[in-house]
């Protein structure tokens, strides 16, 4: 492993600090020496979900050909880097490929297993400790493009399929004659998925792939003893295909509502299934909407609650713009979502910029005007503390009719065009392109508006870095992008001190 560039990062700390970048490695005997480049590319990462709070975060990346299993330590050498080589696992099977991974557990013992996937239709799950191969899971008759493990339960792991299908498969005792004990498929998709996602009750999972078609199942009651055959769902609760306009590659949870993004659209959209509600008792697959109708392109069996009458199935929310991804796919990103701590969605672009939006900012800055709107009325309360994310381009005086169209009101005035900007003087002394700016990173009022990242770093003398795959360490404190080049690049938030741990 070669290390390269490792910054001085100052210490800095804070509820609205977003990551700064670390450090990047890279496995360059592999990707130099290796006959075919692109086996030579970190395709997916995930951070093991089931450390002790506090304990050092371990990740695992996969390539085609290795997965290299790795430690991030707060405290480090600075010629060697935050990240500690745990495991470098070979497969060595001359069909795999992979692309996909997913932690999980010993079902017995507890310890750490780790299952990976590509394009020899196999689920493969190493004993991380030993590095050895415990199990193999067949059935699809594809390629699987991503892995995914239930949050509720770590034995249950989703597969999408170039097959069209998602497979559920359980790790316990009593599945191991079968561990295929859920078939999700039949009218579904149409071609090969890219693309799954289990919500947090493990309840729900989300499917997408290159027929640009987002789909929404409920798992049913699993089956606790063995089974011969697997339950076959043949219709999802919801589905469309009018999100997006090009093949999906990445979908996720965000609560109940749903973020995904497609090829050649540049945007991450965050929407909402209208009538969805995660706390309702879950539908049966009897309710399920059929394709009798296929001029349909959205069908669901939620009931909308915003019009009945005129139903729309689906809600856009926001846009996030996430520029030069080219004609790139297999682009993911991922937010952090945690109790008590700000939600961060993060994503790697095809230039070699990494963009972070905090969403807790969106409703900070609509708080933040109310209250110099509020300030401007006669009697009204002081003006708010600025929160110390909204850099200021030029302050003027108060313009007082300015001031009067806002405290009514008229967030239009925050953004519209001023023959002459520069005299022109607006809420709380702010120019006009000072609160524009504001409102293209943080004005989340219009669901058809595009949102700038918060932050995006570049990586100084790399032009062509392809991000592939996000990943979030448990507590949110370091977030590692993987993609081409076997290149990792490591960002941290709150420092801690203390001695970087050594190998177990």
């Amino acid at each position: 492993m070669a290390p390269v560039q490792v910054p001085k990062a100052p210490a800095e700390s804070g509820e609205w600090e977003l990551p700064k970048y670390r450090a990047s490695f890279t496995f360059e005997e592999d990707w130099k020496n290796s006959a075919n480049v692109e086996k030579g590319e970190f395709f997916d990462i995930k951070f093991y979900p089931y450390s002790p709070v506090g304990a050092p975060p371990v990740f695992a990346a996969v390539s085609k050909e290795f997965v290299v299993v790795c430690r991030l330590n707060q405290v480090f050498e600075r010629d060697k880097g935050p990240c500690e080589v745990l495991r470098v696992i070979r497969d060595g099977d001359e069909e795999a490929a992979n692309c996909t991974c997913c932690w999980t557990k010993d079902p017995e013992t507890g310890r750490a297993w780790l299952c990976i996937a590509g394009a020899d239709a196999k689920v493969k799950i190493y004993n991380i400790v030993e590095g050895k191969l415990v199990k193999t899971l067949v059935g699809h008759g594809g390629g699987i493009n991503d892995l995914a493990t239930s949050p509720a339960n770590p034995w249950i792991i989703a597969s999408a399929s170039d097959d069209t299908t998602v497979r559920i498969w359980s790790l316990a005792p009593a599945h191991v004659q079968q561990p295929c004990v859920c078939l999700l498929g039949g009218e579904g998709h149409s071609w090969d998925l890219l693309s799954v996602a289990f919500h947090d009750t493990g309840r729900h999972v989300l499917s997408a792939g290159h027929d640009q078609v987002i789909n929404l199942w409920t798992i049913p009651d699993l089956p606790t003893e063995h089974v011969d055959v697997p339950i076959v769902i043949h219709y999802p609760q919801f589905s469309t295909s009018e999100v997006h306009n090009n093949l999906v590659d990445c979908v996720a949870f965000y609560g109940d509502l749903i973020l995904s993004r497609a090829c050649h659209e540049d945007t991450i959209v965050l929407w909402r299934i209208e009538g969805f509600h995660s706390d309702d008792p879950p539908l049966l697959p009897s309710q399920a909407p059929t394709t009798y109708d296929t001029s349909k392109q959205t069908r669901s069996a939620f009931t909308p609650t915003l019009s009945p009458s005129r139903p729309a199935h689906f809600t856009r929310l926001l846009q996030f713009y996430t520029p030069d991804c080219a004609s790139q796919f297999y682009m993911r990103f991922k937010v952090f979502h945690a109790p008590d701590k700000h939600p961060i969605l993060a994503f790697c672009n095809a230039k070699s910029k990494t963009m972070f939006w905090d969403i807790a900012r969106f409703g900070a800055y609509d708080h933040y005007l109310a209250g110099l709107r509020a300030a401007t009325k006669p009697g009204g309360p002081p003006p708010p503390v600025k929160p110390t994310w909204l850099t200021v381009k030029r302050k003027k005086k108060d313009n007082v009719s300015t001031l009067r169209n806002l405290a009514e009101g008229d967030k239009d005035s925050l953004v519209s065009a001023s023959p002459d900007p520069e005299t022109m003087f607006t809420l709380g002394g702010f120019t006009q392109d000072t609160l524009a700016e504001w409102a293209n990173l943080y004005d989340a009022s219009n669901s058809h508006g595009i949102l700038n990242p918060h932050k995006m770093v570049p990586i100084d003398g790399t032009a062509n870095f392809v991000g592939r795959q996000v990943a979030w360490s448990p507590e949110g404190d370091w977030c590692v992008v993987v993609g081409n080049h076997n290149r990792a690049l490591i960002y941290q938030r709150w420092p801690k001190d203390g001695k970087a741990s050594t190998p177990a």
